[in-house]
């Protein structure tokens, strides 16, 4: 149906509301906890095998401990500035630590009474115990003790404090005990000790007692190292009573910045950065409930953390280290392997490059195999006739078959120009050693701009054929990384497009060279076309929508927090326009805001695989649009990195990628959760009489 109400109206009304008013906002930090809270509901979800639900458990404690340090740690070097870059949200930082301590609190006490009251429980039903050393026989007790003294008492390194030994450093997300011990006065002396990180921190008792006999692997009793360190205090202070110890845990400013200047070697800088992260400021300091005053204040002094970003946590403290559980051989407690298929665009034992010679392919991971992605390397490196190999990297991982297929190329005498990106947080120590062997085998690395960082999944391969020049691609929305490959939701395009290939050429020669390239053919690059190539086609679908009325926008992304395009679509959705968002994390627009947003409705799916595929759908009057690559609408994805988003031109590509991923995944009544006004989310439930529907299951059997 055609909108016929008057511009002249439309214009009055949208006016009529402030676009930048606070209360149109949710606010980053706490949609991230938010994100939080809905992985953790997977922890308390029955319908996911035990020991993934154990993993969603140490997943939370991870993404906090990385919340702590990158944004936590941001905000707090805002207050000690004295800066205040308040968000659109209003909040200033004061404000926004104050509503993250309140919600941390609770996500702390919801993590811990998962594990108690249900994970604990069940893993014992199904014979796999963590128990406390009084729980054990006094033979297996009496082993343990064999066990302290040989492997793990050469290990510790107890520190005294007092006025000849100043309070040592205590290293980032380490476990420590702080003891007490009697002086022969009347303040106790103070002592802090690590618990081991090259010791695993959950000990498999009957694999230490008897290592040689196999058929007792199969029970699986284990204690906290922490706890059995504490039980033999006495063998590292012979002669000085211990009173008694207790738990705490470091997190440190992790977000250390590269002072980048125009001359500075980045890798050398990078390899500085890595060694100063272990010494960042102090952002959060969890001890047991019950630590006494005396010692909660000898570790605030020490540490110079401010009482704001201690909190009280019951043992085991990190519960990140819950993950060590998952390498328990219990398949019958894990979702059965998933085996990627042969994507249905490639033809069976014929070479990706010929197939992609006749048309575009389309790979879905992990429900497509990522093997013609490592194929397309590896048959480029012997091909005689290729030139050269560029591509970009992120995240690959320790395990990088994509690296050694780029060094197979160098080795065969291909040119071969790899752009690795050292600003991947926390992956960086292991690109810095592949950026190493990569130069070694006479690769041209290059590390990336100052001041931004290279996000682009990009592969491309020259080759000189007969006619001349052809240029095939491998453009992705996910990194170039086959364990992630396997646990996350990604799209790929094989194209040989020649628009496409051009515009990769001119990319490359923008990352390696001193190109200022400012124009694309078929790309959509940050930083310099993407946000207003989306912008603009926001704006055409409002205008086809006042035209035709049927005005459909469908986005697919990890996050959305940036100003410019919440104001887009909020715009959209008075004129008119259906919007559907899919969000998987941060989303700071408020949906179903009368006058504002009521035609928004924004979407979240958490489920076995990590949804990280992102997809721009524009109706354009029946003539749709499809864009795809690797940006969110985060200000920093746009403005501070190289980002490519690319469109689908197939027609039938266009049509599965919006009635196989998109419209399934809208119909998700399993995985999926609401966005309401208030920024919470409530879970997606079916409608009465109406089986659960589950996208991720559909497209594991169904095709993606």
């Amino acid at each position: 149906m055609v909108d016929t109400t008057p511009a002249s109206k439309k214009t009055r009304e949208q006016t009529a509301v402030n676009l930048s008013a606070p209360k149109l906002y949710v606010n980053r930090e706490l949609s991230s906890l938010e994100f939080f809270d809905r992985v953790l509901a997977q922890a308390a979800d029955a319908r996911h095998p035990l020991l993934e639900r154990v993993k969603f458990l140490a997943i939370v404690s991870s993404n906090l401990d990385e919340f702590f340090m990158i944004r936590v740690s941001d905000l707090l070097e805002q207050m000690d500035a004295g800066i205040e870059e308040v968000p659109a949200d209003g909040m200033t930082a004061v404000q926004q630590l104050t509503a993250i301590r309140r919600r941390v609190t609770a996500m702390y006490e919801e993590q811990h009474r998962i594990y108690r009251e249900e994970l604990l429980p069940q893993l014992s039903d199904k014979s796999i115990r963590i128990v406390d050393l009084s729980e054990l026989t006094s033979a297996q007790r009496a082993g343990l003790r064999t066990y302290f003294e040989q492997e793990v008492f050469p290990v510790l390194t107890p520190l005294a404090v007092d006025p000849g030994h100043p309070f040592p450093h205590i290293s980032n997300q380490s476990i420590n005990l702080a003891v007490e011990l009697h002086s022969g006065g009347p303040e106790a002396r103070f002592a802090r000790l690590k618990i081991p990180d090259v010791i695993p921190r959950l000990l498999h008792v009957e694999g230490i007692l008897d290592q040689h006999v196999e058929s007792k692997r199969a029970k699986y009793t284990f204690v906290w190292l922490d706890q059995l360190v504490a039980q033999n205090l006495s063998s590292l202070f012979p002669g000085v009573p211990v009173l008694a110890s207790y738990s705490f845990r470091v997190v440190r400013d992790a977000d250390i910045e590269i002072h980048e200047e125009e001359g500075v070697d980045l890798r050398l800088s990078m390899e500085r950065v890595l060694r100063q992260r272990r010494f960042g400021e102090a952002v959060l300091l969890s001890m047991e409930p019950g630590t006494p005053h005396r010692i909660r204040r000898l570790l605030i002094e020490g540490l110079r953390i401010s009482s704001d970003e201690t909190y009280a946590v019951e043992k085991p403290i990190g519960l990140g280290s819950l993950m060590q559980l998952t390498s328990v051989d219990r398949p019958d407690l894990k979702y059965p392997p998933y085996v990627p298929r042969v994507p249905s665009d490639v033809n069976a034992g014929e070479p990706i490059l010929n197939t992609v010679e006749r048309r575009d392919v389309l790979v879905h991971h992990p429900y497509d195999s990522f093997a013609p992605v490592v194929d397309m390397l590896n048959i480029a490196a012997r091909d005689d006739s290729v030139l050269a190999v560029k591509q970009t990297l992120y995240r690959v991982g320790t395990d990088a078959p994509v690296v050694r297929a780029l060094l197979n190329a160098a080795n065969h005498g291909k040119q071969v120009a790899v752009l690795v990106e050292l600003k991947a947080r926390f992956d960086e120590a292991s690109n810095i050693e592949w950026a190493r062997e990569l130069e070694r085998a006479g690769v041209h690395v290059v590390y990336g701009f100052v001041g931004l960082k290279t996000h682009a999944k990009v592969a491309l391969v020259v080759r000189k054929e007969r006619e001349g020049i052809r240029r095939d691609l491998h453009l992705g929305t996910g990194n170039y990384n086959v364990s992630t490959a396997r646990g996350y939701t990604d799209l790929g395009l094989f194209t040989s497009d020649p628009d496409f290939g051009a515009d990769a050429t001119d990319l490359f020669n923008f990352l390696t060279g001193y190109s200022e390239q400012i124009a694309y053919r078929k790309f959509l690059v940050a930083p310099v076309n993407l946000r207003q190539g989306l912008l603009d086609r926001i704006e055409r679908e409002i205008k086809q929508h006042r035209e035709n009325g049927d005005g459909r926008l469908i986005f697919k992304m990890n996050s959305l927090g940036d100003v410019e395009f919440i104001k887009a679509l909020y715009r959209a959705s008075q004129a008119g326009v259906k919007i559907d968002l899919i969000v998987r994390g941060i989303c700071c627009l408020r949906p179903r805001v009368p006058g504002v947003s009521e035609n928004i409705r924004v979407t979240s799916i958490v489920g076995r695989f990590l949804e990280h595929s992102r997809v721009y759908y524009f109706h354009n009057a029946g003539y749709p649009e499809i864009y795809t690559g690797s940006a969110d609408l985060l200000r920093r994805n746009l403005d501070n990195r190289v980002e490519v988003l690319f469109p689908i031109q197939d027609r039938g590509l266009q049509e599965r990628i919006y009635e196989r991923i998109l419209c399934v995944q809208l119909k998700d009544t399993v995985n999926s959760w609401e966005q309401q006004q208030d920024g919470s989310y409530t879970r997606i439930k079916p409608a009465p009489g109406k089986e659960p529907f589950d996208c991720q299951a559909w497209s594991m059997t169904n095709g993606g």
